[in-house]
C-alpha cells in the first residue's frame, strides 16, 4: 500500500471511528433520557395510594333500646352533664295498625265516563254509599271514609280520591282500597281498545306501619352501669313535678349500616380498579423502555465492537504509513 493510499485509509477509518462515537454518544444519552422516563414511573408507583377496603367495624355501632308497652325506644343520644345526669334524646317507634300504605297497582278502564277496576265502579271517597240502604250505617261509613281522606290526604298530599271494596275471603270483612284522582287523570288518555288504561295506577289500602316520633333533650336522666362499663338500665323523670323517675332496662344491640357498607365497599371496588388499571398501565410502560434500552444496549455493544475493530485496523495502517515514511527518508537520506 502506498503512502497516499494509507493516509487515506487512516483519514477513512478515524472519521468512521468519530462516527461510531458520536452515535455511541447519542445512544448513551438517549439511555440516560429512558432511565429519567423509568425513573419517573417508579416515582408514580411509590405516590400512588392503595386503595383500603372499608372496615364493617367503622359502620358498626351499638344501639341502647327500651320499651315502654308498645313503644320501643332507640336511644340516639346521651350527653354526660356535670352533676353526673344525662342529657337523653331517643326515637319512640310504634306499630300503628290502622293506617293507610301503600298496595299493589290496579289496571283501571274506563266506561262511559266511569271508572272501573274489573267490573268494580270507584266511587268518589266520602261519598254516599247507594249499596248501603241503612241510614245510620250509611252515615257512619261516611264518617269513616271522611276519616281516612284527612288521612290520605296528610299522607299522600291533597287530592280528590276515589275507593272501591274488596271482600276478604278469610275474614269475610270489606278491604278499603283507594285511588289518587291526580293518578287515573293524568293516565286516563293511555287507553287500549277496551278502554283499559294501560298505565298501572298505584292503589292504597289501610294497613300497618312503623310510626316514629323523636323525642330530644331529656334532661336530668340517669343510667347505671355493670362492671364493663356497657349502660344497662336509664333512669328518665315523670313529668309530674314529683321528681320521681320511671326506670327502664336497657337493651344493647349492634347495628351495622349494610346500606352504606355497600357503598363503601363499592367505592373501594372502584379504586382498587382504577389503581390496577393505573398499575398495569405503568408497568406496560415500564416494560416498553426496558425494551427500548435493551435495543440501545445491544447497539451499543455491536458499536463498541465495531469501534475496537477500526482502532485495530488504524493501528495497522499507522504501522505502514510509519514503515512507508522511514522508507522514504532512507531514500532521501
Amino acid at each position: 500500500m502506498g503512502m497516499a493510499a494509507s493516509q487515506a485509509r487512516f483519514l477513512g477509518l478515524t472519521a468512521r471511528k468519530t462516527n461510531v462515537e458520536y452515535e455511541g454518544q447519542q445512544i448513551n444519552q438517549q439511555r440516560t433520557a429512558l432511565s429519567n422516563q423509568s425513573a419517573n414511573y417508579y416515582n408514580d408507583l411509590l405516590g400512588m395510594s392503595v386503595p383500603v377496603p372499608p372496615s364493617v367495624d367503622s359502620y358498626t355501632q351499638t344501639v341502647y333500646t327500651f320499651e315502654d308497652g308498645a313503644l320501643t325506644n332507640e336511644i340516639t343520644a346521651m350527653i354526660a352533664q356535670t352533676d353526673g345526669t344525662y342529657t337523653v334524646s331517643y326515637l319512640s317507634k310504634w306499630q300503628d295498625d290502622y293506617v293507610p300504605v301503600a298496595a299493589s297497582t290496579s289496571v283501571i278502564n274506563v266506561q262511559g265516563g266511569q271508572y272501573y277496576v274489573g267490573s268494580v265502579a270507584l266511587r268518589v271517597l266520602g261519598t254516599e254509599d247507594p249499596s248501603v240502604e241503612n241510614d245510620t250505617e250509611r252515615a257512619a261509613k261516611q264518617a269513616e271514609e271522611q276519616a281516612w281522606m284527612v288521612q290520605l290526604q296528610d299522607k299522600y298530599g291533597t287530592d280528590e280520591w276515589y275507593i272501591r271494596y274488596v271482600k276478604d275471603t278469610t275474614s269475610g270483612q270489606e278491604v278499603p282500597y283507594f285511588y289518587k284522582k291526580s293518578d287515573i287523570d293524568n293516565n286516563a288518555n293511555m287507553v287500549d281498545e277496551n278502554g283499559n288504561i294501560l298505565s298501572n295506577i298505584n292503589c292504597y289500602t289501610i294497613g300497618s306501619d312503623t310510626k316514629v316520633e323523636e323525642i330530644k333533650a331529656v334532661e336530668g336522666c340517669r343510667v347505671e352501669r355493670d362492671t364493663s362499663g356497657r349502660f344497662i338500665a336509664i333512669h328518665i323523670p315523670n313529668n309530674d313535678g314529683t321528681g320521681a323517675y320511671t326506670q327502664y332496662a336497657l337493651t344493647t344491640n349492634t347495628v351495622t349500616d349494610q346500606d352504606a357498607y355497600n357503598d363503601a365497599m363499592n367505592e373501594y371496588e372502584h379504586e382498587k380498579y382504577l389503581y390496577d388499571q393505573a398499575i398495569q398501565d405503568i408497568n406496560a410502560k415500564i416494560e416498553i423502555i426496558q425494551a427500548q434500552d435493551k435495543n440501545l444496549e445491544l447497539r451499543l455493544k455491536q458499536l463498541d465492537t465495531e469501534q475496537n475493530a477500526i482502532q485495530t485496523e488504524m493501528d495497522a495502517v499507522e504501522k505502514v504509513i510509519e514503515k512507508n515514511t522511514e522508507s522514504t527518508f532512507k531514500t532521501f537520506g
